[in-house]
């Protein structure tokens, strides 16, 4: 029994309605009482606490009152694109907290595209050597080691947020290419790039390499990660042939369940033959979207002009 005043937190009560993120904030003259079926919950109901202190510096009071409050989403994600600018692990960190404060549990972290390659690969260091050194616009490029992206997954583990790692093929790969000539059709490395453009790049589909290297990176970045699924991108490959296409993201999706992950796939990917437990992200293309649903493939909803914070509703 707290002493009277006190903030009391328990985990491990039985509800059935609040379910393993929900809580029960109770504000009392006596103090205050969070309590929840798992220790998630309590985390959120500090989160709620700590929403409704006055802005000012204590001492504080808390207005009485009960919140018993639970998710509506069980997926409550944010992307934050490294790629194309590079932000440093605190930079990151910082932005888990902010998503925290908010009860976002999902951090999908864009790691790869033309500008960048931002995780370390042992087995094919070039790639950040080389194809990390640069960001757009010429901003400074960068790259996590194995060992700091780990630290960015405890610390979000430690605010109860799941990180999901982007590795975005077959296209905005130029990174890669301009690291490694052999990934090229030609064997020719292109120059690194800069600008904004989109879907001029792609793997080589035909190629046995091809897949090699991606079995390397699959399998080393899902040995630290502990989420049970890897995004494969697959967006706006436009320099590749639909049919090379759809049997390049197919035989990926061996790789990665090969190497205990599931796929998700930005929408595009719906029109591949998936397994049940392929997931797909819908940005801009609503046909794609209700393909996957058709499909009874799990959607997450991310579309563009809605939920982008780079992207104004209107120009006011």
């Amino acid at each position: 029994t707290a002493p009277e005043g006190h903030i009391t937190l328990k985990a491990g009560i039985s509800d059935s309605v609040l379910g393993g993120e929900g809580y029960r904030l109770t504000v009392s003259p006596q103090g205050v009482e969070i309590t929840a079926p798992q220790p998630t919950g309590v985390f959120y109901g500090v989160q709620t606490l700590l929403q409704i202190l006055p802005v000012e510096t204590g001492p504080w009071e808390v207005p009485c009152g009960v919140i018993r409050d639970y998710p509506r989403f069980g997926w409550r994600g944010a992307m934050l694109d490294v790629a194309r600018h590079f932000f440093g692990v605190e930079d990151v960190k910082h932005y888990i907290d902010l998503l925290a404060a908010y009860k976002i549990n999902v951090l999908h972290l864009h790691l790869t595209d033309d500008q960048g390659w931002r995780i370390e690969i042992k087995s094919w260091p070039n790639l950040t050597e080389h194809g990390g050194s640069t960001a757009i616009n010429g901003d400074p490029g960068g790259f996590y080691s194995q060992e700091q992206y780990a630290e960015i997954v405890a610390y979000a583990q430690s605010r109860y947020m799941t990180i999901i790692p982007e590795i975005d093929l077959p296209g905005h790969t130029n990174a890669a290419l301009a690291s490694y000539p052999e990934l090229n059709c030609d064997d020719k490395a292109p120059d690194l790039y800069t600008g904004g453009e989109v879907g001029f790049s792609s793997l080589c589909i035909d190629k046995a390499i091809t897949y090699e290297f991606l079995d390397d990176v699959i399998r080393e970045l899902a040995a630290i990660t502990p989420s049970p699924y890897i995004h494969i991108g697959g967006d706006e490959a436009k320099s590749t042939a639909k049919d090379d296409y759809k049997h390049f993201i197919e035989r990926v999706e061996g790789i990665v369940k090969s190497h205990g992950k599931e796929i998700i796939g930005w929408e595009e990917a719906a029109q591949c033959v998936l397994s049940p437990d392929a997931v797909v992200q819908y940005w801009t293309n609503i046909n794609y979207a209700e393909m996957a649903v058709q499909r009874r493939m799990r959607v997450i909803m991310s579309p563009a002009p809605r939920t982008y914070l780079d992207m104004k509703y209107d120009q006011d």
